[in-house]
């Protein structure tokens, strides 16, 4: 009769293995564990059938292996039902309550709680709540003093806090903000208590001013030297404030349009001629065309005898002019890469390149060159050098005789 496994109707006997010195085999047989077979957990060898739980017989791996304070393997559910916490929904399910606190007995892991809080501190160096020495794994740091993690709480309400909600009274304690808003925060008509509320607990304007702790010093008052301050108002511009204009620095505050004193940004702010900055549309008023249908109701024609900017005002360069014929055409000053537009007459200012009659802004798709070495808008270049006559370009009924 076989006793062992029987393989193509041969039996092949159980294999015996030779028991190792104690403590030194596997944990579960106790015989000798060979480099291609071993399993490690607890700093031991393991045979690879002998790495189960022990409860449940279930094959472990390292993913799933729990080490138990017994000196054996178990796997997750298992060590949670026998070395997990006990009592109302752990392990046996949200309905039952284990009753038996020591029902684990010496196999389960004990653990001491000490309260570091009764350990007092010198005066001045513990805990500002209780006065108790701080230790490293539990501080927690709030105006520049350690506190417990558990005494790290709202005055007021004991709210657990944290980073982000903590405020630092001047009181030298901590607040949850909607404590610290009610406590030190402004007070009167519309704050803390509700919009149809008074505060009347008789505090002055003067009392409450000093409690907050707050100060916003005016950098306005504080004069730079002359043509490095603030355009404006002509104070020291600090980096936390300043706003870049025309190649200058402004205030914030004073970061505004000129005329309407809208707060202006980067995508709002134009700067004009006159060394200010305007909003667009106060900027357009000031300095945009003139005429039927520009800046005002479409029936007004504005009157100036001069127009708000003249076109001097807006040439590019001063100094040396470029040598004849390899300047700009229209102001004679040397065109660089960076600005240059073309056409056959030559190379132009980006600013300059403009009709020579209406002074409109053209580009490739609007600009026509004259015979006169000038360019010219589709309009100005039909009325100078478009035919005439009958239906061209001065009306039906008109008949030039030149």
């Amino acid at each position: 009769m076989c006793r062992g496994v029987r393989t193509n109707g041969a039996c092949l006997e159980p294999r015996v293995i030779a028991k190792a010195p104690p403590g030194e085999g596997c944990p579960r047989c106790g015989g000798f564990v060979y480099a291609a077979e071993q399993m490690l957990a607890r700093g031991r060898a393991w045979h690879k059938e002998c790495f189960k739980c022990g409860d449940c017989l279930k094959r472990l791996d390292s993913t799933n292996c729990c080490e138990g304070p017994d000196k054996d393997i178990y796997c997750k559910v298992c060590y949670a039902k026998k070395f997990g916490p006990k009592g109302y929904g752990y392990g046996k399910g949200a309905g039952v309550l284990q009753s038996d606190p020591y029902a684990n007995g010496d196999q389960a892991p004990k653990t001491t709680v000490i309260d570091t809080a009764a350990i007092k501190a010198p005066p001045g160096k513990g805990c500002p709540r209780c006065g108790g020495v701080v230790y490293a794994a539990e501080q927690v740091l709030a105006k520049g003093r350690e506190w417990h993690r558990k005494c790290f709480k709202c005055r007021d309400c004991t709210k657990t806090l944290d980073s982000i909600i903590a405020c630092d009274g001047p009181d030298s304690d901590v607040y949850c903000k909607t404590c610290y808003g009610k406590k030190w925060g402004p007070h009167g008509y519309g704050f803390a208590c509700g919009s149809g509320f008074l505060q009347t607990d008789g505090l002055t304007e003067d009392e409450i001013s000093q409690n907050r702790p707050y100060y916003n010093p005016d950098t306005t008052s504080i004069k730079a030297p002359k043509g490095q301050g603030c355009p404006r108002c002509g104070g020291m511009v600090f980096a936390a404030e300043q706003q870049l204009a025309k190649g200058t620095m402004w205030h914030k505050k004073c970061f505004n349009c000129a005329e309407c004193h809208r707060p202006l940004d980067s995508m709002l702010a134009c700067d004009g001629p006159d060394k200010e900055i305007h909003c667009r549309s106060c900027y357009a008023k000031l300095f945009g065309p003139r005429g039927f249908g520009y800046g005002h109701a479409p029936t007004l024609v504005s009157t100036d005898s001069e127009p708000t900017v003249t076109y001097t005002e807006q040439l590019p360069f001063t100094g040396a002019k470029a040598a004849k014929g390899k300047g700009c055409p229209r102001c004679g000053f040397p065109v660089y890469a960076a600005e240059q537009m073309h056409s056959k007459n030559g190379s132009w200012h980006r600013r300059c390149f403009s009709c020579a009659d209406c002074h409109k802004s053209l580009d490739s798709t609007n600009l026509n060159d004259g015979p006169n070495g000038e360019i010219y808008c589709r309009s100005c270049y039909g009325r100078n050098f478009g035919p005439k006559g009958v239906g061209f370009g001065m009306g039906a009924g008109t008949l030039t005789m030149a």
